[in-house]
């Protein structure tokens, strides 16, 4: 199969530290640390809580705290890929940091926060790394994750028909899916991954008066309200078809599922009465 060079994500300097998040940080790249770092060191917020903020750069760099002399091992890390710097909140509180991305080469490496970072062309890369058996080898855990980013579908033909003109192949292809190829004795499983569009969220209004308090909140306006459809497609149970008579109210079943208890209307109403005045 033909691989194409993955290319890096470009550096994104709109994002300051307080803004990144665990899925947000496999957006950026070694020198967009460093410089929000460096941004951030006259920050008190963020100078009281460096290891939080750290724990989420760490989720997608190798960083590296240095304790020797920093010119001295600086070298070395950058010969293993590493950008090193020094942060210097003030005086008494330092750092020099090694920082590498961290690199996605195997299926183990894919999670729900970094799947929607990469390309279709860098999955097929991973998947082909990986494979032995087959896209059904694959753990149901890293399956899921990868099709929270990714449309997946299979096909397994021999040899000779999996190339065949106007086939599942050929318009895979045309509709933008990448394809991992997977020889299996004198057949091939032809997996298909193309990266699945955000997902529109509608924005809905509840009212038109600002200060209306529901469930005693605010309803804030601007708000963004994801809605998920679950009636647009069949459920088994609705094909299901049973006695057309098990629902059928008749002169029979309607005195039975409407009997209240008396059969004296008046001593029914008499009762309902002295209730009420009591």
């Amino acid at each position: 199969m033909a691989r194409t060079k993955q290319q890096q994500p470009e550096s994104n300097p709109s994002l300051s530290i307080k803004a990144v998040t665990k899925s947000s940080v496999w957006d950026i790249q070694e020198n967009d640390v460093i410089r929000m770092w460096e941004a951030a060191r006259k920050d008190a917020e963020v100078k009281e809580n460096v290891s939080h903020y750290l724990d989420i750069f760490k989720s997608a760099f190798l960083i590296e705290e240095i304790k020797d002399d920093v010119m001295l091992v600086k070298k070395s890390y950058e010969k293993r890929g590493y950008k090193v710097t020094q942060i210097s909140f003030d005086e008494n509180m330092k750092f020099a940091w090694a920082i590498k991305k961290r690199p996605i080469m195997r299926v183990t490496d894919l999670t729900y926060e970094n799947i929607r970072h990469i390309s279709a062309a860098k999955l097929i890369e991973v998947l082909d790394r990986n494979f032995g058996g087959g896209w059904d080898s694959l753990s149901q855990s890293i399956q899921d994750v990868i099709l929270s980013g990714f449309d997946i579908s299979t096909t397994t033909l021999p040899k000779d028909r999996l190339h065949k003109k106007g086939g599942m192949y050929e318009k895979k292809v045309e509709d933008g899916f990448e394809v991992l190829e997977v020889e299996k004795g004198g057949w091939v499983e032809a997996i298909f991954a193309k990266m699945k569009p955000e997902q529109e969220k509608i924005r809905m209004k509840f009212s038109d008066n600002p200060d209306e308090v529901k469930d005693g909140e605010e309803i804030d306006d601007d708000e963004d309200y994801e809605v998920q459809d679950d009636y647009s497609s069949h459920d088994e149970e609705d094909e299901e078809v049973g006695d057309p008579d098990d629902d059928e109210i008749t002169e029979d079943n309607y005195s039975t599922m409407m009997d209240l208890g008396s059969e004296d209307p008046d001593d029914e109403a008499a009762a309902l009465i002295e209730f009420v005045d009591e």
